[in-house]
């Protein structure tokens, strides 16, 4: 084999190997569990919540997914769509606050839903549809915590909490915005963008609320934004490198042509 085919191997083998680095990482960065709409106005009544797995394993189905509602902010009036090949179960808690509605005081609340009987396999994802009478109004943010256990015995717990100004964890747990009403949501009852935690206690105003759901949505924003731009940035700089190998290669194979 001449020098100037196994300088072309060569450098088209690291290319393909540095091009499906790139594209595991962007895979990877995308698998997470999530809940859609990702925000809701606060108090919204009457909606539904899909809860997104994927399959991130290659050689295990995922049998069984747990989602643990909140209690501290508890979502009444849920309900669970039917999802062909699963069963689920729906666990409710005695509140330690009861929550009081135009419909009267709610002393229990679902705290947890396991769905078990079906298979997400690789490559796949699947839906799983509740829908809610009411969500809290006294937070800007809900946490689901979710188990995801595959057939081969294993448990990936997404419970962790994203921190303001934090890189993204590993393994974030699902999590809804909620903001006043008004503030351009992208779900019913006009919902949008505020930051929160399912363990905040509840605004002191009205007045004070508004100007802290304006700070942590900026706040939130550009972190969203600050995150997107360093992982497009080192996506690009990979391919860049890429493009630069391969281009190497071909001027070292060119040269050597004309000096034989």
């Amino acid at each position: 084999m001449s020098p100037t085919s196994t300088t072309l191997r060569r450098t088209g083998t690291l290319a393909a190997l540095t091009l499906a680095g790139v594209l595991a990482a962007a895979g990877a960065a995308s698998a997470h569990v999530t809940v859609h709409p990702e925000s809701y106005a606060k108090g919204a009544t009457d909606g539904v919540l899909s809860f997104r797995v994927p399959n991130e394993e290659d050689t295990a189905s995922t049998t069984k997914v747990q989602v643990f509602l909140p209690t501290d902010h508890p979502v009444l009036g849920v309900l669970v769509t039917p999802q062909a090949g699963w069963t689920a179960k729906v666990t409710t808690t005695k509140l330690k606050k009861p929550v009081k509605t135009d419909d009267g005081t709610i002393t229990d609340a679902v705290s947890e839903i396991t769905w078990t009987g079906g298979r997400i396999r690789h490559g796949e994802f699947q839906d799983f549809d509740v829908a809610f009478g009411q969500l809290p109004d006294d937070t800007g943010r809900l946490s689901f915590k979710t188990l995801q256990t595959y057939s081969d015995g294993s448990v990936v717990r997404w419970i962790e909490e994203a921190k303001a100004g934090a890189d993204e964890p590993e393994n974030p747990a699902p999590a809804l915005t909620l903001t006043a009403e008004g503030a351009g949501a992208e779900a019913s009852n006009g919902s949008g963008g505020a930051a929160g935690s399912d363990a905040d206690p509840a605004a002191p105003s009205s007045a004070s609320s508004s100007k802290d759901t304006k700070d942590t949505k900026e706040s939130a924003a550009s972190d969203t934004a600050d995150d997107s731009t360093a992982r497009s940035l080192g996506t690009a700089g990979l391919v860049v490198g890429v493009l630069g190998l391969i281009a190497a290669g071909f001027a070292l194979a060119r040269g050597r042509n004309a000096r034989s």
